[in-house]
C-alpha cells in the first residue's frame, strides 16, 4: 500500500469513526475504500471491523454525559449485542456472502422506516405498555431479542447496524433520542469488539489497514460526539434516515 493510499484509509476512518457516532454506517466509507485499494473482502471486511473498535471507544467517552443512570440498561442490552456479534461473526467465517444478500437490504430498509414512524409507533407501544404498568427501563419485552438480531447483523457486516440499533430504542425504549444515540454507541461496540476478538482469534488481518482506520477512527468519534449532540432530535432522525437509504442504495447496487 502506496503513502498516498495509506492516507486515504485513515481519511475514511475519520469519517467512518464520525458517521458511526452520529448514526452508524461508517463501514459503508471504510469498506470499499479498502476493495479499491485491492484488499480482499473477506480479510477487509474483519480488518475494518478491527479497526473501527477504537472509534466506538472515542465515541463512548464523547457521549459519557448521555450515557449516565443508563447501567441497569447497557447491562441488559449489552448481554444480547454480545450474543448476537458472536453469532453473526462466526457466521462471517462458515456461511458464503451470499447467505445475507436479500436479508441485509430489507433489515436496513425496516430500520429506516421504523425511524421515520418511530415516534408514532412509539406512542402506541406506550399506549399499550401502560395498560400493563408501564416501560421497563430496559424496554418492552421484545427489545432484548431485537437486539440480539441486530447483533447478529452487526458482528456479520455492520452497516447501518446503528440505523437498526436506533428504531429498535427509539420505539421500544422511553428516552430521549441522544440517550438512544448514546446507547446505540456502546451495544454497537459491544457487537464490533466481540466480533474483533473472534477474527482475531481465527482470521487473517491486515494489521497495517487495521491501525490506520483505528488511528482514523478515534478522531472521527470525538468528532461524530461534538456534531451528534448538537443536532435536535427531528434532524437527527432525518440524517438516520438519509444515512439509513443512502446504505440501501450501495448494497444493492
Amino acid at each position: 500500500m502506496s503513502p498516498l493510499e495509506m492516507v486515504l484509509v485513515a481519511l475514511a476512518g475519520v469519517a467512518a469513526g464520525t458517521i458511526n457516532t452520529v448514526v452508524g454506517s461508517g463501514t459503508l466509507i471504510t469498506f470499499p475504500t479498502l476493495l479499491a485499494f485491492g484488499v480482499p473482502p473477506v480479510t477487509a471486511n474483519v480488518s475494518n471491523t478491527v479497526g473501527l473498535v477504537p472509534g466506538s471507544v472515542s465515541g463512548v467517552v464523547g457521549y459519557r454525559r448521555e450515557l449516565a443512570g443508563q447501567r441497569h440498561r447497557l447491562l441488559r442490552l449489552g448481554a444480547a449485542s454480545l450474543i448476537g456479534g458472536v453469532v453473526g461473526a462466526l457466521l462471517l467465517l462458515w456461511l458464503p456472502s451470499s447467505a445475507f444478500d436479500t436479508i441485509v437490504p430489507a433489515l436496513i430498509a425496516l430500520g429506516v422506516l421504523l425511524v421515520i414512524f418511530g415516534p408514532r409507533i412509539q406512542r402506541g407501544v406506550a399506549a399499550r405498555a401502560e395498560l400493563r404498568g408501564g416501560i421497563p427501563d430496559h424496554g418492552v419485552w421484545w427489545v432484548w431479542p431485537a437486539v440480539a438480531a441486530a447483533g447478529v447483523y452487526g458482528g456479520y457486516f455492520g452497516a447501518a447496524q446503528g440505523v437498526l440499533l436506533m428504531a429498535i430504542l427509539g420505539i421500544g425504549v422511553a428516552d430521549t433520542l441522544q440517550r438512544h444515540n448514546a446507547t446505540k454507541i456502546v451495544l454497537a461496540l459491544v457487537v464490533n469488539a466481540v466480533a474483533a476478538a473472534v477474527f482475531i482469534a481465527v482470521a487473517d488481518i491486515d494489521w497495517v489497514v487495521a491501525g490506520l482506520i483505528a488511528a482514523g477512527s478515534v478522531v472521527g468519534g470525538q468528532i461524530g460526539a461534538t456534531v451528534g449532540r448538537r443536532l435536535p432530535p427531528q434532524l437527527l432522525r432525518v440524517v438516520i434516515a438519509v444515512v439509513g437509504v443512502s446504505a440501501l442504495v450501495v448494497l444493492l447496487a
